[in-house]
């Protein structure tokens, strides 16, 4: 029985961690034995969990890249303790996700794998692995990654080590020679063929959605609940909202919204709740799946306004919920937009956004839906996408 090991900041916990689940399930389904690695939250999973480090190594990591811009660099002893453990398990197939976010050392995990012959997958959910440090470079405009990262524009650490990390990112990462790796959108896909890693071997395949538990539901609860029964409403998902996911748009987008049209917003914390319009209403991060598809259900248009996405999680299990989604014309976003199911738009424009959520509003969310869900059950087929990554598994060990 062949083995995998996926290595993950979380287990079976926000959008990376339920794609590393879900893709194990898919290994064990096709006779595999899998085992993820962690660093950080977790749920529980069906593969075999293997946690990284004790529950204050993430806050020490981070206090010491805060000040030494070393994400990525810590961590020491809980990286040689999981490579103890990479060896006696001996995978077949060591399948890297996000390794940043401050509970590993990459240093020390590429120096080990760069010494042995085992394939090594890597699915880029970000852009981290090849700039100096940053996850997206899109919303400061910057290209340096593309030559050499220095003198970083979205630096907030106290000494700027973006030329060093990129040196030693494309040292390490450039040196194994048993890479492949997986962008999760042509978008991505395509800035990867333009950084250091562009020699590599490179196969780009969609994240894929549970349509079985992702889908229309009869049943709306949510509007009851809040009291929007006759509203139109527009639904905003995030798993931590920041300025990159425009969140600061929504708020612009509700001073002129009428009185039947109202915005809800998921994932949002504490505070910035306390500071948000009440013409916007509020909910704080959920994990109960359940709630989400209530959710996509209830509403008539998911609205993805970031203006950096490698793929667009939320827009997809909106379409698998048969909700239409309007998202702006930055990145992996117009990707998962084809005609029937929602618009592009000029990311910022908000008549352009009133625009496109009138013209649904006027035909109606039926009119969208079957085309929504088909969508969802040809593209991103939670079985079909993750198919691919069995098939590459077995390609690289020639099963």
């Amino acid at each position: 029985m062949p083995k995998l090991l996926q290595i993950n900041a979380t287990a079976n916990w926000g959008s990376t961690g339920k794609i590393a689940e879900q893709i194990g399930q898919r290994a064990m389904e096709h006779g595999w034995e899998s085992y993820i690695a962690y660093g950080r939250k977790y749920n529980p999973s069906k593969s075999k969990l293997i946690k990284v480090g004790g529950k204050l190594n993430p806050y020490i990591h981070f206090v010491k890249q805060f000040i030494f811009d070393t994400e990525g660099l810590n961590s020491i002893h809980a990286t040689k303790k999981l490579i103890n453990r990479i060896k006696s398990i001996n995978p077949d197939i060591i399948h890297l996700h996000n390794i940043h976010d401050h509970w590993l050392s990459y240093k020390i995990l590429f120096e080990y794998l760069n010494t042995i012959n085992t394939p090594v997958v890597w699915t880029f959910h970000d852009c981290w692995a090849f700039t100096g440090h940053c996850m997206h470079f899109i919303h400061s405009n910057c290209n340096k990654w593309k030559t050499q990262c220095r003198e970083c524009p979205q630096n907030k650490r106290i000494i700027d080590g973006s030329d060093h990390n990129y040196i030693l990112k494309k040292t390490l990462f450039g040196n194994n020679k048993n890479l492949t790796i997986v962008p999760v959108s042509h978008w991505l896909e395509d800035e990867v063929k333009q950084s250091f890693l562009k020699n590599k071997r490179i196969n780009t395949i969609l994240n894929g959605v549970d349509i079985d538990v992702f889908h229309p539901l009869e049943k709306d609860s949510v509007k009851v609940k809040y009291g929007i029964e006759n509203k139109f409403l527009l639904i905003g998902l995030a798993t931590a909202w920041t300025s990159s996911k425009g969140l600061k748009d929504y708020v612009e987008l509700s001073k002129y919204l009428p009185n039947d049209i109202k915005i809800m917003l998921v994932g949002l914390s504490p505070t910035q709740t306390s500071y948000l319009p009440k013409s916007i209403i509020c909910v704080e991060r959920t994990s109960n799946i359940g709630e989400l598809v209530e959710l996509y259900s209830a509403a008539d248009v998911v609205l993805n306004l970031s203006y950096a996405e490698t793929f667009g999680l939320t827009t997809a299990e909106g379409f698998a919920c048969g909700t239409p989604g309007i998202v702006y014309n930055k990145t992996a976003s117009p990707e998962l937009i084809s005609e029937g199911v929602g618009y592009v738009v000029e990311a910022g424009n908000i008549e352009q956004l009133l625009s496109a959520i009138t013209i649904i509003k006027n035909k109606g969310k039926e009119y969208y839906s079957k085309n929504c869900r088909q969508r969802a059950e040809q593209f991103f087929n939670k079985n079909k996408c993750f198919d691919k990554y069995i098939e590459l598994y077995n390609e690289l060990i020639n099963i």
